[in-house]
């Protein structure tokens, strides 16, 4: 994706591909994921790290053993490290496999400029766009702003939505 600044400031959005160096960096955006829902807990700050650590490597694991990678990408905001953005393109849709920036990136219009270069593939591809989503994630809300919709694929944590493209696939003659 070609640097581009989001609404409301000059500084340019971009993608680079994961190094082995952003191992820290990726778990601390993993992290910032979930201590929210982890408060609550009352746990102490070892082991709250204890079990990030614990969700992280086995979240790397899946999405490195069954997820084609090569779309794996950190998300920069005026060359800064801002998140990340796992996409996998299948035969018939993009699927975003996660999507995660750290908090003083959230609500400064990053995301939906990460989402319009790939709706503008699959546009041209007429393939859908799909993500899972868990039931309490704010960020709904943006996605159904963005043209998502909720499908009937439900479980107790997800739930999956998708944006079904706006132009068809053209095929050539036989």
């Amino acid at each position: 994706m070609a640097a581009t600044p989001h609404p409301g400031s000059d500084s340019p959005i971009g993608l680079r591909d994961i190094r082995a160096s952003d191992r820290g960096f990726l778990r601390e955006v993993y992290a910032q994921t979930r201590l929210e829902e982890l408060a609550p807990l009352g746990w102490s700050p070892q082991q709250v790290d204890a079990f990030i650590d614990m969700q992280f490597e086995a979240q790397q694991r899946d999405y490195w053993s069954h997820y084609d990678t090569a779309r794996f990408q950190v998300v920069t905001c005026g060359g800064v490290d801002a998140g990340r953005l796992y996409v996998e393109r299948r035969e018939d849709e993009l699927r975003v496999i996660d999507i995660a920036l750290l908090p003083r990136f959230r609500d400064r219009g990053i995301a939906t400029a990460l989402f319009h270069p790939l709706f503008d593939e699959a546009d041209a591809q007429g393939l859908a766009v799909r993500i899972h989503v868990e039931l309490a994630n704010r960020a709904q809300r943006l996605y159904l702003r963005l043209g998502f919709a909720f499908t009937g694929e439900s479980g107790p944590v997800y739930r999956l939505m998708e944006r079904l493209p706006h132009a068809p696939r053209v095929r050539s003659a036989a």
